[in-house]
């Protein structure tokens, strides 16, 4: 997303976003796909453009959707290595006034008691004013039907906020986002969580989770954003989370843990990695790695990472940040692996492709 330490970075916003966002152009040789050796392959970035990209799997499909700015556009697909074939439809646009009519920044779909619900965080046209809303649709897939805006998700304690994703623990649903523990404080982030009541409806009050502790997060600001939930397959819960300002090549990923059993109001029950989890690659063309999401493949025996990266050094928080995807591993003691971001470049395909 886009973050503001001082009136500079409020003037690089505005040239950044007057230039709109597109997550539909493709072109070049950007998610080519073929066969070399008798092995497929798929070609990083996925996309030309695509910040905070987001999948989740529903059936034999996968459903993308990425920021956009202005509206939001789902993308589906059975083969996540075939991502720029594939259709995409505009599900939801934004009024032409209101308090989220600009600005729609990083969309989430998710499942929940059986209907469908986005994700996302919007604003009036300045950013100070940015919030998170909720669409539902009842329809079979997210990419069809109607969607309803349910409202502002907001806890009791009303301040900035994007980001937003969901944690369901032990028959709970929880809200995780980005935020200001003030009104207006540009350049500061931390992540909270809330309970929810339903799908769009917070209960109480929200609980900062985490705020920039190490010298790796405050790299251009003091920034913790992109809240994202992994669990294993024993069930172990780790939110990872995008760290220092994206407006740097050192925008990167960090991790928490919750203890077993824990709850996860409780500040105290999660455990932060000292170092980042996933950095750029210079060398590889990956500056700035973060927002991610969590995909398994077709035949559900691999882990996927799916992020967004800019190909070349400072290129910030613009519409050159793309998509990409790369297989991941669980060490012994369940935590995650992720290695480094693979160089642009020829991939092999996701098992079951």
């Amino acid at each position: 997303m886009i973050h503001l330490k001082n009136s500079l970075y409020l003037l690089l916003v505005c040239i950044v976003f007057s230039c709109g966002k597109n997550a539909e152009k493709t072109t070049g040789t950007t998610g080519t796909t073929g066969t070399s050796t008798g092995l497929s392959y798929f070609t990083n970035p996925l996309l030309n453009t695509g910040p905070d990209p987001w999948v989740v799997q529903s059936g034999d499909n996968y459903y993308f959707t990425a920021t956009t700015g202005n509206n939001i556009t789902v993308y589906q697909t059975s083969k996540m290595s075939q991502l720029s074939k594939a259709p995409k439809q505009v599900v939801w646009t934004p009024p032409a006034t209101g308090p989220y009519s600009g600005d729609i920044w990083a969309p989430e779909i998710h499942n929940l008691n059986n209907k469908w619900y986005i994700y996302f965080a919007a604003d009036n046209g300045n950013d100070t004013t940015h919030r998170i809303y909720v669409l539902e649709s009842s329809a079979a897939t997210p990419e069809t039907g109607s969607w309803t805006l349910k409202g502002k998700l907001a806890a009791a304690t009303d301040r900035w906020a994007i980001d937003p994703t969901i944690l369901s623990y032990n028959n709970q649903l929880y809200c995780i986002w980005a935020g200001w523990q003030g009104y207006n404080q540009p350049g500061t982030e931390q992540l909270y969580i809330a309970k929810m009541k339903d799908p769009y409806t917070i209960e109480g009050d929200r609980v900062m989770l985490s705020q920039s502790t190490y010298s790796w997060e405050k790299n251009g600001a003091l920034i913790n954003e992109g809240p994202e939930i992994l669990t294993n397959k024993n069930g172990n819960v780790f939110l990872i989370y995008s760290a220092s300002s994206c407006f740097t090549d050192d925008y990167c990923l960090g991790m928490l843990s919750l203890r077993n059993g824990g709850d996860p109001m409780n500040p105290a029950d999660w455990t932060k990695k000292a170092d980042p989890v996933f950095a750029k690659n210079a060398a590889g063309g990956s500056f700035g790695p973060g927002h991610c999401s969590f995909f398994v493949s077709k035949d559900t025996k691999e882990n996927w990472i799916l992020y967004h990266a800019n190909s070349f050094s400072g290129q910030g928080c613009g519409d050159t940040r793309n998509p990409r995807m790369q297989k991941f591993t669980f060490n012994a003691d369940g935590t995650p692996d992720f290695g480094n971001p693979v160089a642009v470049g020829n991939q092999i395909v996701p098992s079951g492709e």
